[in-house]
């Protein structure tokens, strides 16, 4: 086997890691056992290349990006907001991204690290909706959250919606906010939507 694409399998057994590994901060709001940073990582992408099809963006572009957002948390975990108040500096996520790309044959290196480069410099159309998804999906899953009874989760749910730039995925949030998290099933089961 190739030294490159063995550094491409250590960094796939790596990136697996983040199946396992827990979105923090909502243990601040008392939520025992919450999502991975995988599962939100999924969900995002998929709003993502929901919010870019609505703005006229690139939507697998967007689903793209919004799929290594998170890459880096494999080396640094999940900081949430509380804790990097208290790090020396905030983990840069294109220095992390070289790091875990190292060894990797070079068009795959220079397309993740460009990936996560133009995610970060927050220009692109495609950028846009993928960071508008990542808000998104934390304010969903907080909705869900709450719907099980996590009543301190509201601070999560307030300040995504607030965050979100892009009109699609503003109109979007706000219909999010309008329902409940099993209207879906109610809906496929011939219930109505209340």
């Amino acid at each position: 086997m190739s030294d490159e694409m063995t550094a491409v399998a250590r960094f796939l057994y790596e990136a697996g890691t983040l199946k396992n590994t827990k979105r923090s901060g909502w243990w601040m709001a008392g939520v025992k056992d919450p999502e991975s940073v995988a599962d939100h990582s999924w969900r995002t992408a998929l709003i993502a290349s929901i919010i870019a099809k609505l703005e006229g963006a690139d939507p697998a572009r967007a689903a793209f990006l919004a799929v290594w957002h998170d890459s880096q948390e494999s080396r640094t975990g999940d900081v949430n907001h509380l804790g990097k108040k208290y790090t020396r500096g905030e983990a840069d996520p294109e220095a992390i991204t070289a790091d875990q790309c190292a060894g990797m044959p070079a068009v795959l290196a220079d397309a993740v690290k460009e990936l996560v480069t133009e995610y970060e410099a927050k220009e692109s159309p495609e950028a846009l909706c993928a960071r508008d998804a990542d808000k998104l999906e934390c304010m969903i899953q907080g909705v869900e959250y709450r719907d099980q009874g996590y009543a301190n989760v509201q601070r999560w749910i307030d300040n995504s919606r607030g965050r979100i730039v892009t009109k699609s995925g503003q109109a979007l949030a706000d219909a999010v906010l309008e329902t409940r998290s099993l209207d879906w099933l109610r809906s496929a089961l011939g219930e109505g939507q209340r």
